[in-house]
């Protein structure tokens, strides 16, 4: 092949006009602790911190890169493509540490994957000259480097480790086709042929444990997620529940074995990953157990909506019933008698009302008889990755459900419909069709699942029928293929390829990449190694590709053309038309000089058919197309506003199906629609895929940390083609994005304040916190202008400053009116709807996927998603990636409706998500907060999604508690502790403790004998950081909660401590320690040192060998222990407590476990000795009066503790839900993000992604 060159010259580095720059990467969590970081890496000027920071933290390698290369000569192949190792020789003058590291700089990235291509499209003879080799890596580079395409993840992952640095690894399982010799072979390097492909569809057959099977699948799944793939299956051929085994007995059904799957599923997800399983199943529409199927997520739903619900109600009667118990102070057991104790009585009728088991009831008051003084009983939550919803099934794979033309025609007459046996084909039971598609509607309405896969249209455009029908999909529904085949992406940034001077495509360029990355792909296939031989071998024979796009979006936005338009459709659908035909006009171009693949001969008539139809479509015929079920959409040149367009769309297919017909094709398939969630953050993408915006304003990263407003760049290149005025586009931009201050605020400025009675220095110090703010209402607070400014010149009393719905603009006389006005002007709207200057007919423009800002209500319909795939769906081999969001208030019907009119548009699938159809939904609570208010309620309703967010948010935030700022307890300069040395799996480590004089711990000290400087240094930062909390307030059960069970090395056995005998860490181990010691925590022992006599130290003290205080720290004075047998330590119980079962005096206070319904026993505190309680004689002698008071005191502050640590919890829920509600005001999904815990999760194709650190929440 001959290689053009259009963006590089001969003879200089592909990248001499491309500007780099220095930066640094960070990604930090909320709290500011940082995920990841790499300083000093050089990235393309244009890449903005989000771009960068993704190719850094997902695209670099991080490890094994040598900092010295030598080539590998090959005879047959030009020495710019030899490939390098590293050199050795050079590398041991090196200090070790530096021999190895991190890739720094994106041009080697580019470079390696430029490179590899290159390399192995030479190996395979698709190149002319080596000319032709050079050009094509350079042109490959530079369009990486200018963001103009980007291939799948799998590529920029594993793509060139070998070829560029010479890094491998023992073979995975994986196998390849020999390109020379057409032989299957098993792969025995990691990296030499790598595995470049994200998309997988596989086969399951009806056998439980044989190759190919049931469990043999969940095996080949695992192998995928390990990796990052994705993969999908259609589950039909399992017998249904009930049918006969060939061994006797029945079947226990498809759903069985689909929990099963997704049990696996997400074992994988919690064993590391770094997003959960990506997995698509699915099912035939006649399948026996389908009415089950189509009803798991529902039920699924629900179960979590009882988990919820009922363990928060059993919780709030449990603990009445406990404090009714408690609070009696009656004798003789009466206080546990209902019959006695009318409290009680009161509030096992109340549980017994809710349907609380009985059983649970009277464990609660047995529970109080032994002298529990509370009860932790554990709840639920609706967070998407909550226990709730890892507690239930189907929660690790999209759904789908597989129909074919003969049940949507049933459907449309009120026809039957039969459910058939797997094997025999009998029929098992006979429905309504038009009750299984409300089913399919209902269930989609409630839980966003299931899809639908248009089974008869899938297979009237499949070129390989010969072969076998398509079956299933991969996780996302873009790739549809026969069973065992694997797809390799990459996307076109469509809006790169706009021309900035005549403002439209530059066609040459859009052709010159479609033809190039063709060959990308092609070259790909042959390199590239595969999880299964059934894979290897059919994606050798078939050799599909994914070619694609994003950002049709910003492209018709940035034109002023709005995405809900015929002229917007017919631009999708000739843009695509282009990619798709000259796609297959290249792959018959290199059928011309390497073959056909394989499986091309059975299959010619059929393949040239569907060419036939993808050309007739692009003629803009509405007629005349064969075999097809359903017509598709035709490209109405008409509409179009660009000839050249429609003219070069039309020239490609003819011209793919002149060369077709001559040569055959090289690739069954060539291209898709996929969601390009991260490569489409490294692209800097405004829109993924075939989506539409879902925000005008962005929050745009800062290098240096935090985040900026900012118009969503297309808004004002659109605003020029409109023919507004730079000052016009400025105005509007500030309404969108807002002013910062007050300065020139209506209703509320400087001059309305100082009425007031402000200050220039308030007035300053308000502007100053509006520059970030969200809201004017959450910087007119005390913290922003202090108390005392509140109360003496505001007026403000102390009942309302503690008073969390206290509004302070509206106490100082301005309305809600003047508030809003003055909100809009300093915060901006967020939308363009009321913005200055901007006409009316152009407000479509501006339509995106969501509602956007406080008062925007305008977004686009159902319908319009539908009827874009439509336009795109005629050109595109496979399928499009895209979920369709739905409004909240969207009806049953309306699903049923979006989904019929896809089949009737001749789309392939699609799936549906209405806004709240999730439990996970945040704005399912804002109800709740309104229920006094009924008023409020009507009007909370009234206004747009994303206003009801920020009405919630101002509710949540409202109630917030004053927040006391602790200020740091220092600890004596002189303090108690105690040494505690152990061995971890044979490492030594130390832990000392430092004390506050009443014994609880302020600090701790870690060090390691005999380690190296890295770990040393970071155990002993480490106890810093934690001393720090401590001394700030941080309890330390919450260190306790977070770090034991932690699992890293060293770890395993553990010697020299008397109650820990392993570990899985050195912080399991440590915090097990500290629980044990200083919490009480003996669930965390391996041996009950609750008995202090029998530990070593105990043993000591008794036997006379051990002081227990040390001589140095009392400088050599030496207390005397003394026994107490007065009444007052003897009564030292507290009032209530129960005295038919009187505590052991050997007992302490301990924290209640984690989990479980678990009790807190309180008790009278000891010390020393199990038979008498002793204090030290000088302590004792100053205080004997006061020492029964002094332990009841400390028995009730350890209750105290645990309900302010309760307290902290539910505040940091409610901080949690007010970000989350924020998030959704500024056009995010609410969903906080499982890899850097932000709530910047927007929708991707069937899945979510992080606008932040790229992470996916599945297929993308």
């Amino acid at each position: 092949m001959r290689i053009e060159r259009r963006f590089t010259k001969p003879g200089q580095s592909a990248y001499a006009e491309i500007e780099f720059r220095k930066a640094i990467s960070e990604i930090k969590n909320p709290d500011g602790s940082i995920v990841f970081r790499l300083a000093d890496i050089d990235v393309p000027a244009q890449f903005s911190q989000v771009a960068a920071d993704i190719l850094a933290q997902k695209y670099f390698r991080k490890a094994g890169v040598p900092k010295i290369l030598k080539k590998v000569e090959e005879n047959d192949v030009p020495s710019f493509l030899w490939r390098s190792v590293a050199d050795e020789k050079a590398l041991a003058a090196l200090p070790a540490e530096e021999r190895y590291g991190s890739e720094t700089d994106a041009r080697q990235v580019f470079d390696r994957l430029a490179g590899t291509w290159t390399y192995w499209g030479w190996k395979g003879k698709y190149f002319s000259s080596e000319e032709d080799a050079a050009a094509f890596k350079d042109e490959l580079a530079y369009m990486l480097a200018t963001q103009r395409v980007a291939p799948n993840s799998p590529q920029w992952f594993n793509t060139g480790l070998h070829w560029a640095y010479g890094i491998d690894g023992p073979g995975q399982g994986h196998f390849y086709v020999d390109p020379f010799t057409g032989k299957l072979v098993k792969s025995k390097s990691a990296y030499e042929h790598p595995q470049p492909h994200a998309c997988f569809i596989q086969s399951v057959e009806d056998d439980l444990v044989n190759e190919g099977g049931i469990m043999d699948l969940w095996v080949r799944e695992a192998r995928l997620f390990k990796y990052g793939s994705g993969t999908g299956s259609n589950f039909s051929y399992l017998r249904g529940e009930g049918e006969k085994l060939s061994g006797g007995g029945r079947s226990s059904g498809l759903m069985s074995f689909l929990k099963i799957g997704d049990r696996a599923a997400g074992a994988i997800k919690s064993g590391g990953t770094t997003r959960r399983a990506a997995k698509m199943v699915v099912v035939d529409i006649d399948h026996p157990d389908i009415e089950a199927y189509i009803d798991w997520k529902v039920k699924e739903e629900q179960k979590v909506a009882a988990l919820v619900t009922g363990s928060k109600i059993v919780a709030k009667h449990l603990k009445a019933i406990m404090k009714a118990c408690v609070n009696c102070e009656a004798d003789n057991g009466a206080c546990f008698d209902p019959n006695e104790n009318p409290a009680l009585k009161r509030e096992i009728k109340a549980a017994k009302k809710d349907q609380v088991p009985e059983n649970y009831i009277k464990r609660v008051i047995q529970f109080a008889q032994q002298g529990y003084k509370d009860l932790e009983f554990k709840t639920y939550d609706t967070d998407w990755d909550s226990e709730a919803y890892l507690t239930v099934s189907g929660q690790n794979s999209n759904n789908s459900v597989s129909l074919k033309d003969d049940f949507l025609r049933a459907v449309e007459n009120d026809g039957e419909w039969n459910l058939t046996a797997r094997k025999d084909g009998k029929v098992m039971k006979t429905l309504k069709a038009r009750d299984l598609w409300e089913k399919i509607s209902y269930a989609a309405w409630a839980s966003a699942d299931p899809g639908l896969h248009f089974n008869t249209t899938m297979n009237d455009w499949h070129t390989c029928p010969a072969a076998g029908p398509i079956r299933a999909s991969n996780p996302c529904s873009e790739y549809m293929f026969l069973d065992d085949t694997a797809c390799n992406l990459a996307s076109l940034n469509l809006l790169q390829f706009k021309d900035a001077e005549t403002k439209k495509i530059n066609i040459a360029d859009y052709e010159h990449a479609v033809r190039l990355w063709t060959v990308v792909l092609e070259v790909s296939v042959m390199m590239a190694q595969f999880p299964s031989r059934q894979i290897a071998e059919l994606s050798y024979e078939y050799r599909t590709l994914g070619l694609g796009y994003a950002n049709i979006g910003g492209l018709l936005m940035s034109s002023g053309i709005p995405y809900d338009s015929a002229e917007g459709r017919a631009i999708c659908g000739a843009l695509t038309a282009i990619m798709t035909g000259v796609s297959y006009a290249t792959s018959a171009e290199i059928a011309s000089e390497l073959g056909p693949f394989p499986g091309f001969a059975p299959n010619r008539d059929n393949m040239l058919r569907v060419i036939r139809n993808h050309r007739r479509a692009a003629q803009g015929l509405a007629f005349g197309y064969e075999g097809l079920s359903v017509n598709p959409v035709p490209l109405i040149h008409a509409d179009c506003t660009d000839p050249d367009l429609i003219t070069h769309a039309t020239a490609a297919w003819d011209k793919a199906l002149e060369l077709g017909e001559k040569h055959g094709y090289r690739n069954a398939q060539v291209s898709v629609i996929a969601p390009t969630g991260t490569i489409g953050l490294v692209m800097d993408c405004d829109t993924t895929g075939i989506e539409p915006d879902f925000a005008l304003v962005k929050f745009k990263k800062l290098a240096g940390g935090g985040y900026f407003k900012i118009i969503n760049a297309a808004v004002p290149e659109a605003l020029r083609t409109l023919g507004y005025s730079e000052s016009q586009i400025a105005e509007i931009d500030a309404y969108a994005v807002g002013h910062g201050n007050l300065n020139q605020a209506p209703g509320i400025n400087p001059s309305t304040l100082k009425a007031k009675g402000f200050t220039d220095e308030k007035i300053e110090a308000v502007n100053g916190a509006l520059k970030s703010a969200f809201d004017i209402k959450f910087v007119f607070n005390q913290w922003t202008l202090g108390a005392d400014f509140l109360k003496e010149t505001l007026k403000v009393s102390d009942e309302q400053l503690a008073d969390m719905s206290f509004n302070l603009l509206e106490h100082m006389g301005f309305s809600k009116k003047d508030i809003e006005a003055a909100n809009i002007h300093v915060c901006g709207a967020m939308t363009l709807e009321g913005a200055p200057f901007l006409k009316k007919e152009h407000l479509p423009v501006f339509d995106c996927a969501n509602p956007c800002g406080k008062i925007g209500k305008r977004y686009l319909s159902v319908e319009s998603h539908i009827r874009m795939m439509a336009a795109a769906q005629p050109f595109i081999s496979g399928a499009i990636s895209k979920t369709i969001n739905m409004p909240n208030e969207a009806t049953v019907e309306d699903c049923g409706s979006a989904y019929m009119l896809s089949w009737k548009l001749a789309l392939k699938a699609n799936a549906l998500y209405r806004d709240g159809s999730k439990l996970s939904q945040p704005l399912n609570a804002s109800l709740i907060e309104d229920a006094d208010d009924e008023d409020g309620v009507d009007e909370l309703l009234q206004q747009p999604m994303a206003a009801q967010a920020v009405t919630i948010t101002e509710r949540i935030v409202e109630r917030i508690v004053d927040r006391v700022v602790r200020e740091q307890e220092k600890l004596p300069t002189r303090r108690k502790g105690y040494t505690q040395k152990a061995k971890i799996g044979g490492h030594t480590i130390f832990l000392r403790t430092g004390e506050y004089d009443d014994g609880r711990l302020g600090e701790i000290f870690l060090d390691m004998n005999k380690e190296g400087s890295a770990l040393r240094a970071f155990i002993n930062n480490f106890a810093i950081s934690v001393s720090l909390g401590l001394q700030y307030g941080v309890p330390l059960e919450e260190y306790v909660d977070a770090f034991t069970f932690t699992k890293f090395e060293p770890a395993g056995m553990v010697t020299g401590n008397d109650a820990i005998k392993n570990a899985t860490s050195i912080l399991d181990y440590v915090f097990r320690e500290l629980a044990i010691s200083y919490l009480g925590r003996h669930d965390l022992a391996h041996v009950d040192t609750s008995d202090f006599s029998n530990t070593a130290l105990g043993r000591g003290m008794k036997e006379g060998k051990a002081d227990v205080v040390s001589k140095g720290l009392t400088r050599g004075y030496k207390p005397t222990l003394v026994s107490s047998h007065t009444p007052a330590a003897a009564s030292a119980e507290p009032k209530g407590a129960a005295t038919a079962a009187p505590a052991k005096a050997s007992a302490t206070v301990t924290a209640f476990a984690s989990t479980g319904a678990t009790a807190r026993k309180l008790e009278v505190a000891t010390a020393v000795s199990t038979h008498e309680v002793v204090s030290f004689k000088r302590d004792y002698e100053e205080r004997a009066v006061e020492f029964a008071e002094e332990i009841a005191e400390e028995s009730v502050f350890t209750d105290a503790a645990a309900d302010e640590a309760a307290s902290a919890k539910a505040e940091a829920k409610k901080l949690e839900a007010s970000r989350r509600m924020r998030s959704i005001a500024q056009g995010y999904t609410g969903n906080m993000c499982s890899e850097c815990q932000n709530f910047t999760m927007v929708r991707n194709g069937t899945c979510e992604k992080c606008d932040t650190c790229g992470a996916t929440s599945g297929c993308s």
